[in-house]
């Protein structure tokens, strides 16, 4: 076999480096390149036009701004320091201890605001049923003559409320009880600042508004026994009571006029002689006339002072308001 040359030092380094450096970084093949796309379709004439609407309408203006994008971050949830703080807040539920507060105060307002206005039409009714068609007239026009002895028309009951109630100074119990309520009645009722400064003693007679408000009560005693209810008698026994109360006599006619009027029983015994003493039955109540001069309520022996002062003014209030 024939002998081959062997390489040469030089050949034989130069040749193992190359083959050691290809199998180190070997040579990477470049990648295929993409394949073209299709053609497109052609468009139709309605596609064209649609398209070439769609790229006028949409082309920004000149003079128009870029538009900025809206977005509302969300706030930054509350964080607690400690656990407690955490059930503080939250310890009395979705409502405050205020707003409870609120609620119940609306609820009491408007609780008392019905009953009241409840109230006030349950006496506009029951005045206006006092003044219908078919029922009795309560009250009406009379003359008598007061405890000074001059003549006293049921004229000067208007323009104010009235207090009328029906008696003799000869009562041993009754009256005197019911004068005595009168008398309170009359001072709860005049210190209303609905009402203006009571007339003075001296002239007990109503008077004319002020323009404050309306005048003081006026409240009226009616003798049902006017053989020994003189003016003279009237003026010492009424004294005893209130200065206000003005005390009204007359004829026998007269007061048993002003009685049926008013709807008002009373009964003398009969065959009484001269300077007998004697009872006299009546009706015990107090009628409640209004400025025009009609019967609103009466008020029975049932009503302490307090209780009639306050429907009094209740009527009051309510005629005050209607006439504003």
């Amino acid at each position: 076999m024939p002998k081959l040359p062997s390489p040469s030092p030089s050949q034989f380094s130069s040749r193992t480096l190359r083959s050691s450096f290809a199998r180190s970084f070997p040579r990477k093949s470049p990648a295929p390149a993409p394949a073209p796309a299709p053609a497109p379709a052609p468009a139709s004439a309605h596609q064209c036009i649609r398209a070439s609407r769609f790229s006028t309408a949409s082309a920004p203006s000149s003079r128009t701004h870029a538009r900025i994008p809206f977005t509302i971050s969300p706030a930054p949830a509350r964080t607690y320091k400690t656990v407690q703080e955490a059930r503080s807040r939250y310890r009395s539920g979705p409502f405050s201890t205020l707003a409870g507060v609120l609620f119940l105060a609306s609820g009491a307002g408007l609780i008392f605001y019905f009953r009241y206005e409840k109230a006030r039409m349950e006496r506009k009714r029951v005045a206006e049923a006092a003044k219908g068609v078919g029922r009795p007239k309560v009250g009406g026009e009379f003359e008598l003559i007061d405890q000074r002895g001059e003549a006293w028309g049921s004229e000067k009951m208007k323009g104010g409320y009235s207090l009328v109630y029906f008696g003799f100074s000869h009562c041993p119990d009754i009256c005197p009880e019911e004068l005595d309520k009168m008398a309170q009645m009359i001072d709860l009722v005049n210190a209303s600042p609905l009402l203006s400064p009571s007339p003075s003693s001296a002239d007990p007679s109503r008077g004319s508004a002020s323009s404050s408000g309306l005048p003081p009560l006026l409240p009226l005693f009616i003798t049902c026994d006017p053989a020994r209810d003189t003016p003279a008698v009237l003026a010492t026994y009424l004294s005893e009571f209130h200065p206000s109360i003005v005390g009204l006599t007359g004829t026998w006619e007269q007061i048993k006029d002003v009685c049926k009027k008013y709807r008002v029983y009373f009964s003398t015994p009969s065959g009484v002689k001269k300077g007998e003493d004697y009872l006299v039955d009546h009706s015990i109540y107090f009628y409640l006339m209004d400025p025009e001069g009609d019967f609103v309520e009466a008020i029975g022996r049932q009503h302490s002072p307090e209780a009639a002062a306050r429907i009094i003014l209740s009527h009051i209030g309510d005629w005050a308001r209607e006439k504003r």
